[in-house]
């Protein structure tokens, strides 16, 4: 068994039922798999807690397992282990990063912060937790309105790393908020003209926009929020058609929940292809996860200095989302 390339290299017996394997070693080793919506289909499918990043890790805080298993991207893993630094949290392939959170190094935004003093920091949990250590408060694209709205009108913020969530927490408060300038590589991607099209064949699709895509496309949406927000009102919502501009592994679980309805990915600009995936994200693969449980690796660790530091904008942020 190696793990020389992020995840575990290890034969698999031929002709095993994976999905039975999975189950029987969770149930054995007190083990509890927790997945992201944006996951392959089949792995949201096996795992017990669907969701989005913080909501699983706060979920996982409140569990009695030895084990947990995040399927999603490598801050994710971090997360869970800032609030559950007792436990063994494992992840699938390690190579499974983030675009967003890369595009903020920790000594980069150290730098960034000691330019601007006298300024609240406040990270997307999109980040590494060297990054969350760095900041006063961390927010989610559910609760980012909510918390900056908290905070006094006066006060001066420096808001990282997605420009775009800035961007448009700027519009619809009116503060003037300092952005690092970073961004998803998957809702970066999404064509307005390409929304447009699809909303001329489809007339009566309402348009659900995640708030990390550019302006333009934020403009003809009838919902911006969350994969959660976004997820809630596709049930609520009288509509039978919705154009969906987000990473299309959360049609999966929007189908599951309303199975009368129809959903349509929005596609990249730069592509023929009819949706919008995280690459990262699909390295989260049955086989993978398999040997994870069985092996007991990749492992994810974060400095205890670090754990400390990183948990506490976590706290403050779900003080200030109450």
């Amino acid at each position: 068994m190696k793990v020389d390339k992020g995840y575990v290299e290890a034969p698999v017996p031929e002709g095993i039922d994976l999905k039975e394997e999975i189950l029987r070693i969770k149930n054995e080793k007190n083990a509890v798999v927790l997945a992201h919506y944006y996951t392959l289909p089949e792995i949201q499918e096996i795992a017990d807690y669907i969701g989005d990043s913080l909501a699983l890790a706060q979920i996982a805080e409140k569990l009695d397992n030895d084990i947990i298993v995040m399927c999603g991207v490598h801050f994710m893993g971090e997360t869970v282990k800032i609030l559950s630094p007792s436990r063994k949290v494992l992840v699938p392939d390690l190579n499974a990063g983030c675009s967003l959170a890369d595009s903020c190094p920790a000594p980069e935004l150290e730098k960034f912060i000691a330019a601007h003093p006298g300024h609240t920091v406040i990270s997307y949990v999109n980040t590494s937790a060297a990054v969350k250590a760095l900041t006063d408060v961390v927010v989610t694209s559910g609760n980012a309105m909510k918390i900056v709205d908290a905070l006094p009108a006066d006060e001066k913020i420096i808001f990282g790393p997605d420009r775009n969530l800035g961007n448009y927490i700027n519009s619809e408060t009116g503060r003037d908020m300092i952005l690092w300038d970073g961004a998803c590589h998957v809702h970066e991607k999404f064509s307005l003209e390409k929304i447009l099209e699809l909303k001329k064949a489809h007339p009566s699709a309402e348009v659900l926009v995640h708030p990390e895509c550019p302006a333009p496309v934020r403009l003809v949406a009838d919902k911006v929020g969350s994969t959660a927000v976004l997820l809630d009102y596709s049930q609520k919502s009288g509509a039978s058609e919705f154009i969906v501009a987000t990473e299309s592994g959360i049609l999966h679980e929007m189908r599951r929940k309303c199975p009368a309805k129809t959903f349509i990915p929005a596609p990249p600009a730069d592509s023929t292809c009819a949706c919008n995936d995280c690459s990262y994200m699909k390295l989260n693969t049955l086989r993978k996860l398999y040997l994870t449980l069985l092996h007991e690796a990749p492992e994810v660790t974060v400095d205890p200095s670090i754990i400390d530091r990183a948990r506490r904008p976590i706290t403050r942020m779900l003080e200030l989302s109450k």
